[in-house]
């Protein structure tokens, strides 16, 4: 059995008697040093992840046969290491024993309630992730890489225009040093705070401040363009035709200015986009957006739409076509798309309507046009692909 007991800055004192025992009673002890250290008296052997998560794991496959404790932050299954261990060993071999962690201690040194806060986490992540949640009135509960975050996170929040905003350093949460750091963001100071440190943060809009909907249709310039964008309405209208759900994958070819793709990730933080953008500037610029957007996980492949496809691996829950609409592609693309999976293409010439009508006519689904006052007319096929 193996058992990943969460510890927290208090170390063992903060400990059932349980889990001592069975720490006790380990011939293998695993963990960060600084967990590690927490347990001076250990006669057994002491395994740390300096190869990986992966390689560490795999040398954990010889010994599963004796007594296995892993020492893992706080509560392990919350974006902790226990995840990890089951994934690899089955639930039947992992018994996990939390203790309060970083968000529940925070909430409680801020007299927050934690079904009413909003955690976000930069530990190994990018930092512009914080933009999705750039809302006035949210508080943020922010799970930090190191003591540079608290900094780097207040010029984010400035440059966004939420200088106001009030933020909270929480250094060493439950543990004897605990200590606390709070300003406004505009004014933070940069010196580096304690790398073991949570950020609390209350948003305050100032009056240029940039926040955005998570619904589909966002304003045209809130992307950076040179014109090649699917504009505002016509890509409400093809997010809904693309439904995204939690988890989804899309693929999204002829990427432009990355909208399609950034606007799906956006609306919920588990959602996956893959786009293909052959140029190397607008891919650039794609990269930007999607950092600008709050969605920096936004995959982009610089190549031609159907080399990208022949490189993909699985199959995507939603297809999109933008730009480089041919039937070969479409082809390709419709044999890998999951069943239930939904297709999209939208066409702006005349040739490529004249195409849209051919594929109906071999995969049927429906095909519509949108007139929008002063702007081309825009044909759209939706098809849906049977279970």
């Amino acid at each position: 059995m193996i058992f990943v007991i969460g510890i927290g800055e208090d170390g063992l004192a903060g400990l059932t008697e349980s889990a001592k025992a069975k720490i006790a009673a380990a011939d293998i002890l695993l963990g960060g040093q600084r967990h590690l250290n927490f347990v001076a008296d250990f006669s057994g052997e002491r395994m740390n992840w300096s190869d990986g998560i992966d390689a560490t794991l795999d040398r954990l496959e010889s010994h599963l046969k004796q007594n296995i404790v892993v020492l893992a932050s706080g509560d392990p299954l919350y974006f902790g290491v226990a995840k990890n261990v089951i994934e690899r060993f089955g639930l039947d071999a992992v018994q996990v024993l939390p203790v309060p962690g970083s968000v529940s201690l925070a909430c409680a040194a801020m007299g927050w309630s934690q079904p009413d806060v909003q955690v976000v986490t930069v530990h190994g992540r990018s930092l512009h992730g914080l933009n999705l949640f750039l809302t006035p009135g949210v508080r943020l509960v922010v799970l930090c890489q190191d003591g540079d975050t608290p900094a780097r996170a207040a010029a984010l929040l400035t440059a966004k225009g939420f200088g106001q905003s009030r933020i909270c350093v929480l250094e060493h949460l439950g543990g004897p040093k605990e200590n606390r750091r709070q300003g406004r963001a505009s004014d933070w100071s940069p010196a580096r705070t304690a790398d073991l440190c949570t950020l609390a943060i209350e948003l305050r809009a100032d009056e240029n401040a940039l926040s955005y909907s998570r619904l589909a249709g966002l304003p045209d310039d809130a992307f950076d363009h040179d014109g090649q964008l699917t504009k505002r309405t016509t890509r409400a209208v093809t997010l809904s035709s693309l439904a995204p759900k939690p988890g989804e994958m899309l693929w999204d070819f002829g990427g432009g200015a990355g909208s399609i793709s950034i606007e799906w990730m956006r609306t919920h933080p588990s959602c996956k986009a893959i786009t293909v953008e052959r140029d190397r500037v607008r891919a650039a610029r794609i990269i930007g957006n999607a950092d600008h957007l709050g969605v920096p996980k936004l995959a982009v492949k610089i190549s031609e739409n159907l080399e990208a496809l022949n490189t993909f691996s699985g199959s995507p829950d939603a297809i999109f076509i933008g730009g480089g609409l041919n039937l070969e592609l479409v082809e390709a693309a419709w044999a890998r798309l999951k069943p239930g999976g939904r297709f999209v293409a939208n066409a702006v010439t005349d040739k490529t309507r004249d195409l849209l009508k051919t594929i109906q006519s071999k995969y049927g689904g429906e095909l519509f046009t949108m007139s929008i006052v002063n702007k081309l007319p825009i044909t759209q096929i939706l098809m849906e692909k049977k279970k």
